[in-house]
Order: C-alpha cells, then structure tokens, then sequence
C-alpha cells in the first residue's frame, strides 16, 4: 500500500481532521511497512522502545483483541479510532480504551478491580516520562541539563494522586469511572502527549526511532501539544553549580499541572536552603516582589509539602492573596488541597514586629496555620485542620516540626518594577516607595523608616 493508498483510506475516516489524517495515515504506512494491516510484531517494534511495557500490552489488547478474539493483525480505521479516542475522545470513548485495554469487553457491566485501574494510570506516568526524555524538549533538557531526575517511586505516587478518588472501593463501577475520567484533565493532558508522540514517530535509519515533524501541519499540531507536556522551562541555574532542589520531573509536573495555565510556562529559581543558608531574611529578601510563586518544604522526617501563592509576597500586618491559592503535598503521598472560599487567608509574611507573629503563613489563623514557616528558621506547623482549603489534611509528620530543606520557585516573569515601567517617584513620596524590596530589607533589619512620619498630608 502505497503514500496515497494510507491516505485515500484515513480520509474514508469521517471522525478524522484533515490533519489527523496526515497524522494517522503516515504513522499507519510506516507500521505496517505500506501494507493494509499492521501486524501486532511490527507494531511492537516500532512502539516498544517507546513506552512502559504495560502500555503496550494495554494498546496491543484494544488494537489485536483479546482472548479468543485476538487477531494478528489491524486495519486503520481501528489504529485511526485509537489516536482519537486517546487525543480528544469523550468520556465514553476514553472509558472504551480503558476497558478494553485491561481485558474486559466494552458491553460487561462487571466492576473493574481499582488496582487495575491504577496499574493502566501508572503505566501512562511511566510512558509520559521515559517520551519526555526521549523526545528530549527544550523544557525538558532546561531541567535534566542541570541535574534533575525522574524516581520510580514519585511515578507510582502521581498515578496514585491521579486515582485516588476510586480508591475508597476495591472494586469500580463504570459509572464511577466515568465520573473519574469526566474529571481526570491532567491524566487527559498525559494520554495526549504520549500518544501524539507515538503517532508522529518516523525512522530516521534502520536503528533510530525518532520524534519526526513529517509536514508544516504535523509540525504546528506537535509543537502544540509539546507546549501542553505541563514540563515548564526552568529559569535561574545558569550559575548554580549543582542542582538545588528536592523535586523530580513528576513532582513538578504534579504541582504545575495544578497551576493556573498562565503560570504553567516557566519556573523561576528564587531560594534554596542548600545554595543560600539556613536565614529567614534571606528567605524574604529573595522572595518579596517576585510575583507569584511555589514553596517547597522537607521536614526532617522525609514528608514534603509546600504551596502556590499567587500574590507577590510582602511584609505587613493581614493576609493576602486570592483563591486560586493552594497547598499540596509530595511525599509520601501527592495531593492538592484547594480554596474553599471559607475565608481570604491565602498568605502572611512579618517580620520584627512586637505584636504580630513573625513568620511566612498560608491557610488558617496565626498559631492554626496550613502551613507555617517560624522566622527563627528551620522550625513551623501545619495544623491538623485547615478552614482555608478543602479536603486538607496536616501536611508534616508531626504537627510542629523541624526541616532539613526549603525553596521557592517564581512563576513566569518577574514582575516590572515601577522605573522599568517608566514610572516617576512623585512628591511627597519617598524614594523607598518606589522600591518595595529595600523597605521590605529595612523592615527585616528593624530600621525605623523615617520618613513615613514625615509626609505632607495628601490633599
């Protein structure tokens, strides 16, 4: 079967775009050696150095069958059904793949045990991250290049935030995975950058397999979907010797994914007890005026958890912030305890004051804090119990606790400062008004800001 036969046949595909055409038409060519079937062999070639060796089993099962129905070989329209039902199907379509794959047939109405679902999930994980190593992106070399990792053990604890909702029975009916799935947006996010991948594979020579951009619409298809693989470009480490954080690639990814989307392009390294010390106005100092941002903490028992603070942090008496604040766990379980909109104490940060605590908070109330960073570093809580963000649970081994580790990471684009913006420093204002982070430097160091009692009353 020649170019134009694949092609005649993909077009016959109602249900496929002209791009998906060019797409599923190429890929179905190269499988099947320009013949009309693809056998399950050539297939496992070409996929197998590709993925987790689970999902290719799970893919295998939906495009040969299983059991007694099982067939050697198949057509396009079912390699061309798999492509779309995993890129952008429906809920029914998605629970189709899964069903299937894991051996069942679509018409049973029989529960799915959940460790079967978690097993599909990880093997997803598992196949996301060995593609963004192979596929080797300009937002994963920003990462690997300076050190960072990918641990097994973090793979298993992202399919299991992905699926912990089923988790309550062991067995799952197929109205709840169809309500998981309606849900499941980043597990949907995986699923379509790995199979967008494994469709815009090419041979280079006999013993290469490759990410190839086979036309200008591949191309601009692929490159979409590379700025949806939710690794963001890591900025700032050009001058650090080593890497500086505890997170690995699945970590990240966990933490962006729950992102607002304009915050998911770039992480900005900001602070590192390892590189910077073990000093809280250091901590301030290089974090204030820096737009929103992520916390990351290690206590000295191995739990890691942290939060998104969407607002710049500074120094002053009241919370601030806004709800699309969050905090999160990463160790030794991955969750995301978002706003309830009970109450707006989403951040506080003090310093050097007599009646207010001291310290770097989010969530709760002073001395009940989510969590809570003490200004004598190296010590902070998290509470038992959290009113700010739902279905929280106290984060550290122990509710007061020691760490070994904290950093913080900005996101996106610092913000301008008012003599970039081109601002002038009207009178009756002072110098410092122009620049929040030498007061916030001078609030730390318990200078008296002199000029504050000195102003002209506005008129």
């Amino acid at each position: 079967m020649g170019v134009n036969s694949s092609k005649k046949l993909a077009a016959k595909c109602s249900f496929l775009s002209k791009d998906e055409q060019h797409i599923v038409s190429s890929s179905f060519r190269l499988a099947s050696r320009n013949s009309e079937k693809i056998k399950e062999e050539e297939l496992t070639k070409l996929w197998g150095s590709q993925m987790d060796s689970r999902l290719l089993q799970y893919i295998n099962n939906y495009l040969f069958g299983i059991g007694e129905m099982r067939t050697n070989t198949v057509e396009l329209e079912r390699f061309a059904e798999l492509f779309v039902f995993c890129t952008r199907g429906t809920v029914d379509e998605k629970l189709k793949v899964l069903i299937i794959s894991l051996g069942r047939s679509d018409s049973e109405s029989n529960d799915i045990p959940y460790i079967l679902v978690k097993e599909y999930v990880e093997s997803i994980v598992a196949s996301y991250m060995k593609i963004q190593k192979l596929s080797n992106t300009k937002q994963f070399k920003t990462w690997f290049s300076r050190g960072c990792f990918t641990s097994a053990q973090n793979i298993q604890r992202l399919a299991e935030s992905l699926t912990h909702d089923l988790a309550a029975a062991d067995s799952i009916t197929r109205r709840a995975l169809e309500v998981w799935l309606q849900g499941s947006t980043v597990l949907g996010q995986l699923l379509l950058f790995v199979f967008m991948h494994l469709y815009n594979i090419s041979h280079k020579d006999k013993s290469q397999v490759a990410l190839e951009k086979t036309s200008d619409e591949a191309h601009c298809s692929t490159e979409r979907e590379k700025d949806r693989s939710l690794v963001p470009f890591c900025r700032g480490l050009d001058l650090i010797p080593s890497y500086p954080s505890l997170l690995d690639l699945n970590q990240i990814v966990f933490i962006n994914a729950n992102l607002p989307q304009q915050y998911q392009l770039e992480w900005r390294f900001l602070f590192s007890s390892e590189i910077h010390g073990e000093s809280f106005s250091t901590l301030i100092g290089r974090i204030v005026n820096q737009g929103p941002s992520v916390l990351v903490v290690e206590d000295r028992n191995g739990y890691m958890f942290g939060g998104f603070a969407p607002a710049n942090w500074a120094l002053g008496p009241n919370f601030f912030g806004d709800d699309s604040s969050f905090l999160f766990t990463l160790a030794p379980r991955m969750r995301i305890f978002p706003s309830t909109g009970y109450n707006q104490h989403f951040q506080y940060l003090n310093l050097h004051q007599q009646t207010m605590p001291n310290g770097l908070a989010m969530g709760g109330q002073h001395g009940y804090c989510g969590l809570w960073i003490d200004s004598e570093y190296g010590t902070g809580h998290s509470s038992e119990s959290c009113t700010t963000y739902s279905g929280y649970q106290q984060m550290s081994y122990s509710k007061d606790f020691n760490f070994r580790h904290l950093e913080v990471w900005g996101l996106g684009a610092p913000p301008l400062t008012p003599q970039e913006k081109g601002e002038r420093v009207m009178s009756g204002t002072s110098i410092l008004d122009s620049n929040t982070e030498n007061k916030a430097m001078l609030k730390m160091a318990g200078r008296t800001i002199h000029s504050e009692g000195i102003r002209e009353p506005s008129n």
